[in-house]
């Protein structure tokens, strides 16, 4: 799926996160980078619809096709440290209920998702019960492992460490290349070389 921004902005009172964003995003890994606080989650919450532009538009389309904004979130799969989880569920439930309402990529049952997201031994763990790390591995590897057109990661290696960052690579290398997928980090650390950059410092263009 194809995300063509045209004049894009968004502003909080007299502020301009970003303005004058002209970008489209093909099938391919995207890195939107920039310091803590310079509007990459603000820009990607504009492009997948929670929140609205002050300027400019948005578009979807797929094979030439456009995609109606409302049948968007059938094709997007999201993770964010910011999103929460259903707590009152096991890691076990949690998985089963996400993939009640999304196909997945890969795996066929429980346990294959346990075995990929590699979460096996807190299987009956609740979900308020784990710690930052292990919630955000359950989020990033319920979004990767989901079959979707667009994938949104949001600074998707926070509270990691070395082996949660090792096992994140080997889910990136896996996804398809027809995916189109942005990432919006800090870090280069969260994207391979030859993902295509957009620095969100572009885009601040005053009143």
């Amino acid at each position: 799926m194809t995300i063509t921004a045209t004049g894009l902005g968004k502003r909080f009172q007299r502020e301009w996160i970003f303005r004058k964003l002209d970008y489209t995003f093909e099938p391919g890994i995207h890195a939107i980078v920039g310091p803590n606080g310079s509007g990459k989650s603000t820009l990607l919450h504009v492009l997948w619809g929670q929140m609205p532009p002050s300027e400019g538009s948005v578009h979807f389309t797929e094979g030439g096709q456009l995609i109606p904004v409302d049948d968007v979130f059938q094709h997007l799969a999201i993770a964010a440290p910011y999103m929460d989880l259903p707590d009152q569920f096991t890691v076990a439930e949690m998985i089963q209920f996400h993939f009640r309402f999304k196909q997945a990529r890969e795996g066929a049952s429980v346990e294959d998702w346990l075995n990929l997201l590699e979460l096996g031994n807190a299987r009956n763990l609740f979900v308020r019960d784990l710690s930052s790390g292990m919630k955000q591995r359950l989020k990033l590897g319920l979004a990767m492992v989901s079959r979707a057109s667009l994938l949104f990661l949001d600074e998707p290696t926070t509270n990691f460490d070395a082996a949660a960052r090792a096992w994140y690579h080997q889910l990136l290398h896996r996804l398809p290349e027809d995916l189109t997928l942005l990432i919006a980090t800090n870090t280069k650390e969260d994207y391979p070389p030859t993902a295509k950059i957009l620095d969100i410092r572009s885009f601040k263009r005053g009143y």
